[in-house]
């Protein structure tokens, strides 16, 4: 399940404007996350419409941990230079193959 925080976010930029702190809050008492605050000019979503944004929130959030296992994958810029300077240097295409197993180990949905 999608969080509150992901699927307003969602709604949010569906509706042409970003994440801002001093315009929205999010809390949760105990009782389940809420919107606390919500100072943007266009209307505050209710339940039903922030619960449209459920497919699109497990989408987001999945490919969030995807990009985070990439990025471990993928080593340090300075590893990444190093590949793409031997590339050059030799002909061949260490750097680019790496990246292809990376992202094919780890598919986007």
């Amino acid at each position: 399940m999608a969080s509150l925080f992901t699927k307003t976010k969602l709604y949010i930029e569906a509706n042409s404007s970003t994440w801002d702190d001093t315009k929205v809050s999010l809390q949760d008492d105990g009782s389940g996350p809420y919107i606390k605050t919500w100072t943007y000019s266009f209307d505050k979503p209710n339940d039903s419409k922030i619960a449209e944004y459920e497919t699109a929130g497990n989408t987001a959030e999945a490919n969030a941990a995807i990009d985070a296992t990439r990025r471990s994958q993928y080593g340090t810029w300075q590893e990444q230079m190093e590949m793409i300077y031997k590339d050059q240097k030799n002909g061949t295409s260490t750097f680019k193959d790496h990246c292809d197993k990376v992202r094919s180990d780890n598919p986007k949905g």
